[in-house]
């Protein structure tokens, strides 16, 4: 099988984007892996599949893999190269696009500097829409591992997330801590854990362990998740810059019956054809 595809990345986050609309597409798991292989591959964090809708009020379909090679149900960053790749390969000519996706229908805004604006949804903080093993739905946490008690905000994205508060993210553990945190039996489909440091009431430092990925240059659910645990803890503002490694997203979010706005870039790199 010959795939055609293209390189791209949202502040450093990389994937690989395959337009299986105008060409048979189908990866398991194993030959996910091998195109996400840094060296025997093309090398990504997640492949993202472009397909068809289902619905007939929707324009596109979107499906995310890690680069372990399993499904997830959401991922920020993919989804504003998912919208610059639509317009770019001529798949539609529209710059309001909506996009169902494994967790519900996502909206994207080609914006005129060439920015990218996400209607997220609605942030669920029940233990069931993570899914997070607690029975009552609290604004905190507190969870052991490695025999020491971590504080985290839980958040779904339409994917789950753990925010941990620290002092500096430059010296958190995010590698150690993240990857027990993620794999934690209380996580039964494991968790994107979040390091965030706030840095003022409209400023957010973040570094994420990816479930299935290890840590990222950027992670979009994951600055999404940050800022509304913050908010909801009452140390952010509406309007929030999140500072990650590879650069900085625009967060806005007013209450908990709006949508969560994200805006930021995305870049294509390359294309190129492989033989799977």
């Amino acid at each position: 099988m010959n795939l055609s595809f293209t390189k791209m990345h949202g502040l450093g986050n990389d994937f690989v984007v395959i337009d299986a609309i105008n060409q048979s597409v189908s990866l398991n798991p194993e030959q996910v892996r091998l195109i996400a292989d840094r060296h025997r591959g093309i090398g990504c964090d997640q492949l993202l599949l472009v397909e068809a809708s289902s619905s007939p009020n929707v324009d596109f379909r979107y499906r995310i893999f890690n680069a372990d090679g399993g499904e997830v149900a959401q991922c920020g960053n993919g989804a504003r190269c998912f919208a610059k790749f639509v317009v770019d390969k001529g798949l539609t000519q529209k710059t309001q696009i909506s996009v169902e996706t494994a967790s519900g229908v996502i909206r994207l805004q080609l914006e005129a500097d060439g920015q990218v604006t996400v209607d997220m949804g609605t942030p669920h903080f029940s233990p069931a829409s993570l899914p997070f093993d607690e029975k009552v739905e609290f604004d905190r946490y507190i969870i052991a591992v490695n025999d020491n008690n971590v504080e985290i905000g839980a958040v779904s994205m339409g994917n789950p997330h753990a925010i941990v508060l620290v002092e500096d993210v430059t010296t958190a553990p995010v590698i150690r801590l993240g990857a027990a945190i993620e794999g934690h039996a209380l996580f039964p489909q494991r968790v994107n854990v979040g390091f965030m440091q706030v840095v003022s009431r409209d400023q957010i430092r973040l570094r994420v362990f990816e479930r299935g990925a290890g840590e990222t240059q950027a992670c979009g659910t994951g600055a999404c998740a940050a800022m509304a645990v913050a908010h909801r803890w009452g140390m952010v503002d509406d309007t929030v810059s999140v500072e990650l490694p590879g650069g900085q997203l625009l967060i806005h979010w007013s209450n908990k019956a709006s949508s969560l706005l994200m805006s930021g870039p995305a870049q294509t790199v390359f294309t190129g054809s492989m033989e799977i």
